[in-house]
């Protein structure tokens, strides 16, 4: 399980990534939405990974300032989407 989790959070990594390098909106729309969907995927098996673990084998929360957020970098999405609302 955790080295599927590990694989999927690459692949979201490597969407996110790719949609910062293109230019084009739509590309990078898509990409932003496949990241997206492996962020979903990490999340729920990241859930069914804590949720088999003992109260002793619990890894202890982190602090989010010491987190590498470099992942989790907010992109800004494109103008036609802000436009929607």
């Amino acid at each position: 399980m955790i080295q599927r989790c590990h694989k999927w959070r690459q692949k979201r990594k490597q969407y996110i990534d790719q949609a910062r390098q293109t230019s084009d909106e739509i590309e990078r729309e898509r990409l932003l939405q496949a990241a997206e969907h492996y962020g979903r995927i990490v999340n729920a098996e990241q859930e069914k990974i804590d949720s088999s673990r003992g109260a002793n084998d619990k890894i202890p929360d982190v602090p989010p300032e010491s987190v590498d957020s470099s992942e989790d970098e907010e992109i800004p999405l494109p103008d036609f989407i802000e436009n929607l609302k």
